[in-house]
């Protein structure tokens, strides 16, 4: 279980990572074409995310990895699930049912680690 933890850990943080750098470089214009999302929100909110993404990145790599604090690892799972109810609900309101979907199966692989290393898998 340990380690389909640690793959659940990585590969979010693969994803998320490269989400929120893409998120913070192009301009908002260039976003919104990328990503049709962005012109329902400011650039510094888009940003925000972007932060909220690389954050939870690290904290579900770093802390587990080196021992130090490990508690901010199922802490960033559970910000990546807030991210994602978020997510989901601007998803649902743009009647975009593919984006829903994917990330609903990225709340659940957040809520498993979150599950996982809060609980019976602790570091």
């Amino acid at each position: 279980m340990n380690t389909t933890l640690w793959i659940a850990q990585a590969v979010l943080a693969a994803i998320f990572g490269i989400a929120g750098v893409w998120k913070s470089i192009p301009s908002h214009r260039t976003l919104a074409l990328q990503l049709p999302w962005v012109e329902d929100f400011s650039m510094s909110v888009v940003r925000f995310i972007a932060v909220t993404e690389l954050a939870a990145a690290f904290g579900l790599i770093l802390p587990a990895a080196t021992g130090i604090a490990p508690i901010l690892t199922p802490l960033a799972a559970t910000g990546l699930v807030i991210v994602m109810i978020g997510a989901i609900i601007t998803h649902t309101r743009r009647k975009e049912p593919g984006a829903v979907v994917f990330n609903a199966v990225l709340l659940l692989a957040a809520a498993f680690v979150a599950w996982g290393r809060f609980g019976p898998h602790a570091l």
